[in-house]
């Protein structure tokens, strides 16, 4: 089931913050799988974690929109 409309997508503050503030010079290590993509990750890599190791990830354009699960 997905998200309300009126809702909007669902962003965790403390990854948004962390994106902010580091920009794109170093991977940002999350556990925060079910957070939207938005525009402002791209060009960002995260360190996802997946319950056993954190696999990299690099935004790009065409992710906008999904899970970063």
């Amino acid at each position: 089931m997905s998200r309300s409309l009126k809702k909007g997508p669902y962003v965790d503050p403390r990854l948004f913050a962390k994106v902010e503030k580091v920009g794109n010079r170093e991977p940002i290590k999350t556990w925060s799988r079910d957070c939207t993509i938005v525009p402002e990750f791209i060009g960002a890599t995260f360190l996802v974690h997946n319950g056993k190791a954190f696999n990299k990830v690099y935004v790009t354009e065409e992710m906008v929109g999904h899970k970063l699960g």
